[in-house]
């Protein structure tokens, strides 16, 4: 079984008050993402949410349960998943029907679905195939989202360092879910700020999968309580996870693109507490 897991417990923002660097990056960096020939996972403990990769080389990769940690006969027998493909076109087999997925397209798959499997079209550019699982409630269909799918809001501009455009796909205006949504920010050549300003969601925990950064560049990711933050140096290809009481935001030594994940009590996208630049510390 080509599949590999580790598990992160939730921290408390008072704990975290007192950790050094190697502790923040331990129990909020997710840096063995987009493995070749192997599925990966990060279960964490903020709302049971699931943060993974899939990357089929010469063979298909088979979604499988992970008996110890889900106690299901299979992956999706309690779950939903969302996927964005960050590489080479590649496909997605769900119970025998078959989705191609080129680069920055994303498929929802519902709770029920009981055989998943990954390939790719070319070993040599392989498919990046980034997860994200909630536990769902409901079994809604599953659905492909294209780029002509996803709602795109452009945000930010020049002046503020900060002008990108927001891909949402996986939420509630374009595909059914029961507590997951998911979408792809890409900034401009020019602007290197993301998510400002800066909010936190206690409602929901959220998740950011950096890519496209080139090499020797680095997103600074902050996070923390507005009064206490914290921050982590991130490489390409590496996520971040963020606790409820945490902000999210950050700034890349060139510009870059992100993928943000979230689930919790509900599904409004604008629910945020947000904090301006200004009354961080």
């Amino acid at each position: 079984m080509n599949i590999e897991y580790e598990v992160r417990y939730a921290v408390g923002q008072n704990e975290a008050k007192n950790y050094d660097t190697e502790q923040l990056r331990d129990a909020f960096l997710a840096d063995k993402l987009m493995q070749a020939g192997k599925i990966y996972w990060v279960y964490s403990h903020y709302e049971r949410f699931m943060v993974g990769s899939a990357v089929p080389k010469d063979a298909p990769l088979v979604l499988e349960t992970i008996a110890d940690l889900l106690k299901t006969e299979y992956f999706t027998a309690r779950r939903e998943v969302g996927i964005i493909n960050v590489g080479g076109t590649g496909k997605v087999e769900v119970d025998g029907v078959t989705y191609e997925l080129a680069r920055e397209e994303a498929l929802y798959i519902g709770k029920g679905s009981e055989k998943v499997t990954f390939t790719s079209n070319d070993s040599s550019n392989p498919a990046k195939f980034y997860l994200n699982s909630a536990p769902a409630h409901h079994a809604y269909p599953t659905k492909k989202i294209g780029k002509k799918e996803a709602n795109v809001l452009h945000m930010g501009s020049q002046a503020t360092c900060n002008e990108r455009d927001i891909n949402q796909l996986l939420i509630n205006s374009v595909v059914e879910t029961c507590q997951l949504q998911m979408g792809l920010t890409r900034l401009n050549q020019g602007s290197v700020w993301n998510t400002m300003p800066a909010h936190q969601h206690d409602r929901r925990n959220e998740v950011y999968f950096y890519f496209d950064v080139e090499p020797q560049q680095a997103v600074c990711h902050i996070m923390g309580e507005p009064k206490q933050t914290r921050h982590i140096f991130v490489s390409n290809e590496q996520a971040v996870l963020s606790p409820p009481w945490s902000i999210h935001c950050g700034a890349g030594t060139s510009n870059y693109a992100f993928i943000w994940g979230m689930a919790g009590e509900n599904l409004d996208y604008d629910d945020m507490d947000k904090f301006l630049a200004s009354d961080l510390r």
